[in-house]
């Protein structure tokens, strides 16, 4: 059987979603703990990679397992497993429904503070010495709709095939701490969500022209995007599937022992 496994996470302490050779990543410490409830060895793949330190709100795997689903799974997975991983719920989906390339929609959000609070510190950056226009950034924001090259704000050295996405949504909003960058597309390239918000910022504070950015936009112009934004301040906020291509059988919210 084919399931899916919904999952969120706070992910300060790993080195991304993909296992690695000398660090810990999310993947590893699910299938490890995973494996031993189940029974088997397990092995996942999941909906994309988040890099080191970033967050997901909800995030999608699908694994292979020929024995029966394990009794009270969920409170049992979600005991085992450390305090900043949580299982939300387990589907059973078609044998071919891929959690990565069957996934029809991402959407990444990027949250900012403009004063120290220590309770933001790992899931905010904080930017407390000027405010970006916000106007002026959600003029550069529309620019980024439809499909385009954005081969100008993905890591060097990526191995993509094609650098083509289709950006559905792309918009700043105020928040009652800062600000909150939201952006849903296909699919996106690695880091490309970060320097997009780093350059949008500079385009905010007035350290980039707003043409400059366009032109990176449109005709694949390469960016000096000298502010990196920390990881700590991104989330893999939503994944989309096609309608009814998974049936959830337990769900945390009806298993809360």
């Amino acid at each position: 059987m084919r399931y899916f496994l919904k999952l969120s996470y706070n992910g300060r302490n790993y080195s991304g979603w993909q296992r690695q050779e000398n660090a810990i990543s999310i993947q590893q410490v699910v299938e490890e703990n995973l494996s031993k409830i189940w029974r088997e060895k397990i092995e996942m793949t999941g909906c994309g990679r988040t890099d080191t330190g970033v967050h997901a709100k909800q995030y999608y795997a699908h694994f292979d397992a020929e024995k029966h689903i394990p009794d009270n799974f969920l409170y049992r997975i979600n005991h085992i497993l450390p305090g900043d991983i949580a299982i939300i719920n387990l589907s059973k989906a078609k044998e071919e429904l891929h959690a990565r390339f069957d996934a029809q929609l991402r959407t990444y959000k990027y949250f900012i503070h403009y004063r120290k609070d220590p309770f933001l510190d790992e899931t905010s950056f904080l930017i407390y010495e000027w405010k970006p226009d916000i106007q002026k950034m959600n003029h550069c924001a529309q620019q980024l709709l439809g499909t385009n090259d954005f081969s100008a704000f993905e890591k060097k050295g990526s191995d993509n095939k094609t650098s083509i996405c289709e950006i559905h949504s792309a918009a700043w909003q105020k928040t009652k701490e800062g600000l909150v960058f939201t952006i849903s597309a296909d699919r996106f390239l690695r880091n490309m969500v970060r320097r997009l918000t780093s350059a949008l910022l500079l385009v905010g504070t007035g350290r980039m022209d707003e043409q400059e950015f366009i032109n990176a936009v449109l005709h694949k112009r390469t960016l000096d995007v000298k502010l990196a934004v920390p990881a700590k301040g991104l989330f893999l906020w939503e994944v989309k599937y096609p309608v009814n291509s998974m049936r959830i059988i337990e769900n945390k919210k009806d298993n809360g022992k």
